[in-house]
């Protein structure tokens, strides 16, 4: 098992994360607990270090689910006919082809993952990981602004007739709509468009002609490691002064999570966490069920409803105030 250092923006809050990867066990050894172990090993040096959250691209998702991580993000496929392609919208703008290392792609990214609740913070390291497998097969094109400011780019090739979009990033809709242009000026050289979508929102709403093939499948995983820890950091969307919430929480692995937190603020909206304490409205739940709502994926009430969450009307109208509303983009692999 391997765990890479890696940074992620919940809510425009970057938290340290281990990515996990790398979790194999030779056959021999299989149906021994080794693989257990390992995990437990690996989540207690991420708490050591800090890194209060866990993510990880599952091969099985009931394992990982009974070792605390939960699905936080959807990858949808789209295809899109050549007849479907949006029209030509006049932006003040140029789209260029450039190098897979440009830096103008990494600037981009940059300023992406630090507004876009969800994204990856791409260091060296996690660019590496990115075109590990696909360096020598794709194209870059960057959409640059009126002053020649890199605003989005486009990860993409073309095989069989198909325009294939790895992916596809923008920081304001000038660059979407300038991207789309050149993607729509391959017009004679293809029979459709076929793209991954991370923004847990169908794109078929944004187009002139929505009757286009979408399919939604779960992409990332991730577990609250230190549940302290990470509601320090939280940024919890306080207008007003709201009752203290109790939570009985229950993990399999890490048993510095499980048990009575009781979580309140103070006049200034600053939170204030204590372990044991059993004041407020109770809230009883699992860590997957935590760190699928904290991270925005699934909404208090859904969790409610479908009997992930065990709380009264009044906790689960707390939660609502109190989590920001944004779905939670993930594109990348390792």
């Amino acid at each position: 098992i391997s765990v890479y250092p890696m940074q992620v923006n919940l809510f425009g809050t970057m938290y340290n994360m281990g990515g996990v990867t790398g979790v194999a066990t030779y056959p021999e050894y299989m149906g021994r607990g080794l693989m257990a172990h390992l995990m437990k090993k690996a989540l207690d040096n991420m708490r050591e270090n800090h890194q209060c959250v866990s993510m990880l691209f599952p091969y099985l998702i009931p394992y990982y689910r009974k070792k605390g991580w939960e699905i936080v993000s959807d990858k949808m496929t789209y295809t899109i006919k050549d007849t479907q392609l949006p029209k030509h919208h006049k932006v003040g703008g140029m789209v260029e082809r450039v190098d897979i290392d440009s830096e103008d792609v990494h600037r981009v990214h940059d300023a992406f993952s630090a507004m876009r609740h969800g994204a990856l913070k791409r260091n060296e390291l996690e660019w590496e990981e990115y075109w590990r497998w696909e360096a020598d097969d794709v194209l870059v094109a960057v959409y640059y602004d009126a002053n020649e400011k890199p605003t989005g780019y486009l990860v993409y090739y073309i095989a069989n007739d198909v325009f294939r979009i790895k992916e596809l990033v923008y920081i304001n809709q000038e660059a979407r709509h300038g991207l789309w242009n050149y993607i729509s000026a391959h017009f004679s050289m293809i029979d459709k468009v076929l793209g991954n979508n991370y923004t847990n929102e169908p794109m078929a709403f944004l187009l002139e002609d929505s009757e286009i093939q979408e399919e939604i499948e779960p992409y990332i995983m991730a577990r609250i490691v230190d549940f302290e820890e990470f509601i320090r950091q939280y940024p919890f969307d306080i207008i007003s002064i709201h009752d203290d919430l109790h939570f009985i929480i229950d993990d399999p692995i890490m048993e510095c999570n499980c048990g009575d937190f009781s979580l309140r603020w103070d006049a200034a909206g600053n939170t204030i966490l204590e372990r044991g304490g059993t004041r407020g409205e109770t809230v009883r739940c699992d860590i997957q069920t935590l760190t699928a709502m904290f991270y925005g994926y699934k909404r208090p009430t859904y969790l409610k409803r479908v009997e992930r969450l065990q709380a009264n009307d009044t906790a689960v109208r707390i939660l609502e105030d109190i989590i920001p509303i944004e779905q939670p983009y993930f594109s990348d692999y390792f």
